[in-house]
């Protein structure tokens, strides 16, 4: 499904199911530390019901499950939700193919409703009073985040200005660390009651760190078949002359939580 926001990439549109394959390959790279940050804040955990919302191909409740918590997932994209289902085999996850402005479930069914990646897609003076009907009392939205920081590690720095060159309008680009912005509409009805912004070095070899860049939204979700193959031709060149068999790239990872007043 096409999504264009005059926000987002000057209007330019994309779709995530356009990218499904290599997303469920590439993108499900997020470090034990990023999760352990969740269940130190006691969320996500056993006894808890739990909807993650544009869930992708189910990165988050997937790698969760083990902690014991009862999952829903949702997300706008049909091929990401097909994907999630083939990479949740033998999981007890619930899956909807939904846009988060229209998801419509009863008054207090969560505990957590999470956001990874993805909370700056909502309209949120819609979604925010669905989110506080549909969180028990005390509850918490959880937002997630994490990008490269292109500005302190080289070989992201050198991807990133391909990806630019042919998705010049990517807002995407130009990552620095910083506290997850929470829109104003959220204050009546939430609180911030904690926030974390870490470093993380996150393994690639070419081959993944290719699949990884491929997939995202100024690549894989946006460009024509005969542009990403383009990009991914210089892409692989430009990461023989650069970059080792494996290595790290430097990331940063951030979190929100905030809870039901």
């Amino acid at each position: 499904m096409k999504i264009a926001n005059k926000n987002i990439d000057s209007g330019k549109a994309f779709d995530w199911g356009k990218t499904s394959p290599d997303y469920a390959k590439f993108r499900d790279i997020y470090p034990q530390e990023f999760y352990q940050k969740i269940i130190d804040r006691g969320l996500c955990i056993n006894g808890q019901s739990v909807l993650d919302i544009g869930t992708g191909t189910g990165v988050l409740p997937r790698n969760m499950y083990k902690f014991g918590a009862k999952w829903t997932a949702t997300d706008i994209s049909e091929k990401q939700i097909e994907q999630a289902k083939i990479l949740s085999e033998g999981m007890d996850i619930v899956y909807y193919t939904i846009s988060t402005e229209n998801i419509n479930f009863p008054n207090n069914s969560f505990d957590v409703i999470t956001a990874c990646q993805c909370f700056w897609y909502f309209d949120h003076e819609t979604v925010m009073p669905k989110f506080y009907s549909m969180l028990k009392t005390g509850g918490s939205v959880l937002v997630l985040y994490m990008a490269w920081l292109p500005y302190e590690d080289m070989i992201a720095g050198a991807s990133e200005k391909l990806v630019l060159k042919y998705s010049p309008n990517w807002s995407g680009a130009g990552e620095t660390v910083h506290q997850i912005e929470i829109p104003d509409c959220y204050k009546e009805n939430f609180k911030l009651v904690y926030h974390e912004e870490f470093t993380l070095k996150v393994p690639f070899t070419r081959d993944s760190w290719n699949g990884r860049m491929k997939a995202c939204r100024g690549v894989g979700a946006s460009l024509t078949e005969k542009e990403i193959s383009m990009w991914e031709q210089e892409h692989r060149k430009l990461l023989k002359q650069i970059a080792p068999d494996e290595f790290d790239i430097l990331h940063y990872g951030a979190i929100a939580e905030i809870r039901k007043n």
